[in-house]
């Protein structure tokens, strides 16, 4: 399976510029390959896809057996919803080819867990409690810092800007990096590390009815993976919940299809199914009570009283928390050891409240 993206004026992407050369030349046979591709570009640019259309078409050309017919993923629009319409039919494909079974009722694919709960006891000393990086940077820092292992700066002044009667906010911070030998320029990015609302991370214990304080670990179910766990593990549901899942942003259409298996009513199911199906009535209804209705997991819970997913799935599917970059606003020359931010903060009500 071939996912290719087009930069430029119809060119591959720089990691995939030695293969798209050796495909071009002459002599190739692939009798003996059967392949699918997958493109990645936006509409708005002339030379749309270029690449994987050219990559299924040579691929075809030399004797290559295709699967699916090529996807085209629009970034203009949703391309995760296309990629996804596209793996259905792929999946189809696969199955009716090599004489797979989907499921007993042939109705759906069975969704596979990547990670598997691996249960305590932890040695305390292992146990992660919110740290971005190492485990225990927050109690002792070691340079060299890097993305891998970022300096944890203390706020040394939090104020707002704007007079008590304004509409608007706006909040000027500063970040002591005294003794960390680290240098900027005025316009440099830092990364602000968010967590959680409390209230929210509450709410889903409540909801679930969880033990939030168990500590588990999350283990990749393939040993030879780079990535062995979704998030730092271990750690208890509560510092994963508040400091490295995102518990506000909408789902997407895959973690509803995920969840819906664990909807007991079959109204809740049958939504939830919908929306997951990326046909044309589903793309409708996720628009309308997800995107819309702006939506995050604690709202779906709320509205879905049978929805009841066990937490470390939830855990596993949920998104990660990213850090927000900002630009810095104040000078080397004038502070030398301090960074600051300066940012507004948007204050807005969803529909769903």
């Amino acid at each position: 399976v071939f996912c290719l993206a087009t930069y430029g004026e119809g060119d591959p992407t720089d990691n995939a510029q030695e293969f798209y050369e050796w495909l071009r030349e002459d002599g190739r046979e692939l009798q003996n390959l059967h392949y699918a591709v997958f493109g990645l570009g936006n509409k708005t640019y002339e030379h749309y896809n270029a690449i994987g259309k050219n990559v299924d078409k040579r691929l075809d050309e030399l004797g290559g057996v295709r699967i699916c017919e090529v996807g085209l993923g629009d970034d203009d629009g949703n391309i995760e919803d296309d990629f996804m319409a596209w793996t259905t039919t792929f999946w189809e494909n696969v199955c009716q080819k090599y004489e797979l079974v989907i499921n007993a009722d042939g109705s759906s694919f069975i969704s596979m867990r990547q990670y598997k709960l691996v249960d305590g006891p932890f040695p305390p000393e292992t146990v992660f409690t919110g740290e971005i990086g190492r485990i225990k940077s927050y109690e002792k820092q070691k340079p060299p810092f890097d993305l891998r292992n970022p300096y944890l700066a203390p706020v040394l002044a939090s104020r707002e800007l704007f007079e008590e009667d304004c509409l608007r906010s706006c909040l000027h911070l500063e970040l002591d990096i005294s003794n960390t030998r680290i240098k900027y320029e005025a316009g440099d990015h830092v990364a602000v590390f968010p967590s959680n609302d409390v209230v929210l991370v509450n709410r889903i214990g409540e909801l679930l009815n969880a033990n939030l304080d168990e500590v588990i670990s999350l283990v990749n179910v393939d040993e030879d993976a780079q990535k062995k766990n979704p998030f730092p593990c271990p750690c208890s549901y509560r510092t994963a919940l508040t400091y490295y899942l995102d518990l506000t942003s909408i789902l997407n259409t895959q973690i509803l299809k995920d969840i819906a298996q664990y909807a007991t009513e079959e109204n809740d199911k049958a939504l939830l199914t919908l929306m997951g199906s990326y046909s044309e009535e589903g793309k409708v209804k996720y628009k309308e009570w997800v995107l819309d209705g702006y939506r995050s997991i604690v709202h779906i819970l709320e509205d879905l009283p049978s929805l009841k997913p066990p937490l470390d799935h939830l855990c596993e599917l949920l998104p990660r928390l990213h850090p927000r970059y900002y630009s810095i606003s104040s000078s080397p020359k004038v502070h030398p050891t301090c960074v600051h931010v300066t940012a507004v903060i948007v204050h807005y009500e969803t529909p769903t409240k």
